[in-house]
């Protein structure tokens, strides 16, 4: 058998560095086309998913500060650090709604905390100072909120402010599946906001 002569050697290495860039040519196309499906293509989570929201100091989207959700008033007694937890009126039937607050607010409605079935299930926050998860504020304008959240949140009419707005999120894919509802007014800014879990969060009168 007689030898390779260099030339066709060369051709015939040619011949495979072409084979092989064709090779990868094709891989890098099929990866190409693949990324632009899964770009155009409808996102296939759940309707109710959605990133979690994440916390700002004490608020939470499972809780606030030392506190779970579906802790029993007494846990929820004796983990919280602040002034003692006091209810706003007398206290008939512990498995019925109710909420206790920190004493010494002007009015229990700065921070309040919800029980029902002796479970803490929501907390709602009337006062300027704290922030919800996510950053908003009461005060804030409807503007801002869209800032922090973005298409987040879905407004609807408010039962009893003429002009004002609910607006409210998807359940949270966090721990919990829980929701945050801001209150806002006529002219569009946040009178009150609240974090919990259903049905709960939605009673719009609170334990009336």
């Amino acid at each position: 058998m007689r030898p390779i002569r260099p030339a066709f050697a060369s051709l015939a290495l040619v011949a495979a560095l072409a084979a092989c860039n064709a090779e990868r040519t094709a891989d890098a196309g099929v990866e190409a086309a693949a990324d632009a499906i899964e770009a155009i293509e409808p996102g296939t989570e759940p309707p109710g998913a959605a990133a979690a929201i994440p916390a700002s100091g004490d608020s939470r989207m499972d809780g606030y500060g030392a506190l779970d959700f579906g802790m029993s008033a007494e846990e929820a007694r004796a983990d919280w650090s602040g002034n003692p937890l006091e209810p706003a009126g007398a206290v008939d039937d512990p498995q019925a709604c109710y909420h206790l607050s920190p004493a010494g607010q002007s009015t229990p409605a700065q921070l309040a905390f919800m029980f029902e079935n002796d479970l803490f299930v929501r907390y709602s926050v009337e006062s300027t100072e704290i922030t919800a998860p996510g950053g908003g504020r009461v005060g804030m304008d409807q503007a801002a909120l869209e800032g922090l959240y973005g298409k987040r949140l879905t407004a609807m009419p408010h039962k009893y402010v003429e002009g004002g707005q609910v607006l409210m999120s998807p359940e949270d894919g966090g721990a919990l599946p829980s929701q945050l509802i801001f209150e806002l007014d006529a002219a569009g800014r946040v009178t009150s906001w609240r974090v919990g879990l259903a049905p709960q969060v939605g009673y719009v009168e609170g334990c009336s």
